[in-house]
This record gives C-alpha cells, sequence and structure tokens, in this order.
C-alpha cells in the first residue's frame, strides 16, 4: 500500500512541474517585434507596410551613419529600459529629431536622414 501511495505521489508531483514548466514556457512575452530583435533599433526596406523583415539591424549605442536609404520606411525601437533613438540630418549623429522612445517606431522618409543614433536611458 505505502509503496503506491509514494508512485501516486511521485506522479502527481511529476504532473505538476510539467504543467508549471508548460505555463512558463507559454508566459514569456515575445521579445521580437516585426523581426526587430528586443534591444535592437531597425530600419525596414523602403515602403515596405507593414514592417516585415528588417535590412538594418543596430545594437551599439551612439552614431550609425546610413547610406542609399531614400525614400518611406519604417524605423523601429525595440530597445528596453527606456534607450531612445534619433533620426540625424548630419553624418555622426548630427541635426539630431526628436528623440524616439523605446518600444515605438516611425515611417519616416529617410532621404534626409544620414544617421541614426542609439542613446543609452
Amino acid at each position: 500500500m505505502r509503496k503506491m501511495i509514494r508512485s501516486a505521489a511521485a506522479l502527481a508531483t511529476a504532473a505538476a512541474a510539467v504543467m508549471v514548466f508548460t505555463a512558463s514556457a507559454d508566459a514569456r512575452p515575445a521579445a521580437d517585434w516585426a523581426g526587430c530583435p528586443e534591444g535592437a533599433v531597425c530600419i525596414y526596406p523602403q515602403n515596405q507596410n507593414p514592417a516585415v523583415r528588417p535590412t538594418h539591424v543596430l545594437y551599439r549605442y551612439g552614431a550609425h551613419n546610413l547610406s542609399n536609404q531614400v525614400g518611406n520606411h519604417w524605423v523601429l525601437n525595440n530597445q528596453t529600459g527606456g534607450a531612445t533613438a534619433n533620426l540625424c540630418t548630419g553624418y555622426n549623429g548630427g541635426g539630431c529629431g526628436a528623440p524616439i522612445a523605446a518600444k515605438t517606431g516611425v515611417y519616416a522618409d529617410l532621404t534626409p536622414i544620414n544617421s541614426i543614433r542609439l542613446n543609452r536611458p
């Protein structure tokens, strides 16, 4: 009788563990946003609407010079912790516009944009 009770208790414990692990795996939030990895700022091809697959994925804080980016593009800021990004008309992060908040994006004409700057929170 004791052996049967121990077996039933072990089975119940194993079933509970499977339920906990399954629930925690399903509860994870999706980190990618339109193919842009969490922690990155992404630029998408011209006129790709909706944004699906980025052509540029930027992680490093600071200025990133752009070339051959004309017309309308989605720029998604999928950084965390309140980090912002700016579209800048000058190279090396000069002449920047308003910050793009974390977890937001803009559909912008990149013709006059020569760099994008990623800012620490």
